[in-house]
């Protein structure tokens, strides 16, 4: 195993793959863009109370572009594996090694059922460690892993993997059972993951209210459960464990606290996620496992945006936007399931603006409502009045999105408004204003003063 490719140079990627090209001149990284010309220009450094430095590896963002690899080491997130996947397979080989470190279970099965031979060595990272910024890697506590086969033997492969990482200074345990292994990490996981982010503070904040235990012991007695029934059982006092391997690191925040106040996405439906849906396909409840999966998507996904949302913004106390199945929920009062009845050659379902304008608070100065397209190039503004008493915004046709050719996603129209020709197709924004907004139609189309 001469040639070591590490892909990834977040807080577990950065972090090993700088030990590892600190020992070897031999490894390289595949990385995104951004940090790809962050690392060429300055470097990748990793900065810790127990000594810095600073390497400078071969780096890229096409994998055929560095040496073809005898290992790969994985350090991505896990919702990055699928495509990471398509970037590496044209260097693989049969006797390429990958060796896993992400967090979650099913890593390492979809490596296999995807590349279809035996190359995958599991592995476990225990480590806290965080991106400063690309190419940089704040290191504080731990910095270890351990290894071992799918099938629990050790191969020739699994002891070269363990003297590669100690010859670097990196502490590698050989485990004899590696998926007991990720199971046990699991459960700190999706305890202290969805907690941190909840509680919008440190592991200590959880540990330190004696009301906290119950809750963990629910969250590990659901995952324990869900791992005995894929035959892995874990210890009965799994939940005490957990407690006690956390007390000496009580003070750090999780990866996915750090994701959330980043602004990346979260690890969350690989972790209690997984839990729900392994709960769903095996008939095992998992009521708060699947609790905090819902919350920590609801504070951590982005706002929708682009075709298929519109938004409200402007003159309102708060924006709210909608996509076409928000819209079919909204009361019944307000639909208007065919159009024609309305304003004959027009077909859809539709939604008058006066339900739409009902949702967010309207700021008491509002008098104007504008029209945007989503690319930006069509605009109409209304007086409020018109606006409620005419507008309807077009969504669907024989329960389908309106399609682009019919002015789709959203398409507003005025019927009974006369000649303001107040008709916007690709509706993406609806300004509440003080005052007119932009307006783009002809000029024999706008009111006369």
């Amino acid at each position: 195993m001469k040639q070591i490719l590490v892909v990834g140079a977040g807080s577990v990627g950065g972090f090993f793959g700088a030990h590892l090209a600190k020992n070897s001149p031999d490894v390289s990284f595949l990385l995104r863009p951004l940090t790809r010309d962050a690392v060429k220009l300055n470097g990748l450094t990793v900065r810790s109370a127990n000594g810095s430095f600073t390497v400078r590896p071969r780096v890229a963002s096409d994998a055929r572009e560095l040496p073809k690899p005898d290992l790969i080491v994985l350090g991505v997130k896990a919702y990055d594996l699928d495509e990471v996947l398509d970037q590496i397979e044209p260097v693989l080989s049969r006797e390429t090694v990958l060796l896993t470190l992400q967090n979650g279970i099913d890593t390492e099965d979809r490596l296999i059922t995807r590349l279809k031979h035996d190359c995958v060595v599991g592995g476990v990272a225990y480590i806290y460690s965080k991106i400063v910024e690309p190419g940089v890697i704040d290191h504080y506590k731990k910095g270890a892993v351990a290894i071992g086969e799918l099938m629990g033997y050790e191969s020739e492969r699994l002891l070269k993997i363990k003297e590669i990482f100690a010859a670097a200074g990196i502490p590698c345990q050989l485990s004899k059972d590696i998926r007991r292994s990720k199971w046990e990490k699991m459960c700190w996981n999706c305890v202290f993951n969805p907690l941190t982010v909840l509680i919008d503070d440190s592991v200590a904040k959880a540990l330190d209210h004696p009301e906290m235990f119950g809750v963990i012991k629910q969250i590990v007695g659901e995952v324990t459960a869900i791992s005995a029934t894929l035959k892995v059982p874990l210890p009965l006092d799994m939940p005490e464990r957990v407690v006690k391997a956390t007390q000496e690191i009580r003070d750090i925040h999780t990866s996915m606290y750090d994701d959330w106040k980043a602004g990346r996405p979260t690890e969350i439906a690989y972790l209690n996620g997984y839990i729900v849906e392994k709960g769903r396909e095996l008939g095992i409840p998992t009521p708060v496992n699947e609790a905090l999966t819902a919350m920590i998507k609801a504070m951590t996904e982005k706002e929708k945006t682009g075709r298929g949302i519109v938004k409200i913004d402007g003159a309102v106390v708060r924006p709210v936007s909608f996509d076409r199945k928000a819209l079919r929920q909204l009361p019944e009062e307000h639909q208007v399931a065919d159009v024609t009845t309305m304003m004959p050659g027009m077909q859809g379902r539709a939604i008058t603006v006066k339900g739409l304008l009902d949702v967010p608070a309207l700021k008491v100065e509002a008098d104007h409502v504008t029209f945007h397209s989503v690319d930006g190039k069509y605009a109409a503004t209304l007086t409020l009045q018109q606006a409620l008493g005419f507008g309807l915004l077009l969504y669907e046709l024989d329960g389908q999105p309106l399609s682009d050719g019919k002015g789709g996603p959203f398409r507003l129209i005025t019927p009974g408004l006369g000649d303001l020709c107040a008709n916007v197709k690709g509706v993406g924004r609806i300004e509440i204003t003080k005052g007119p907004g932009r307006d783009t139609r002809q000029t024999t189309c706008l009111p006369k003063p």
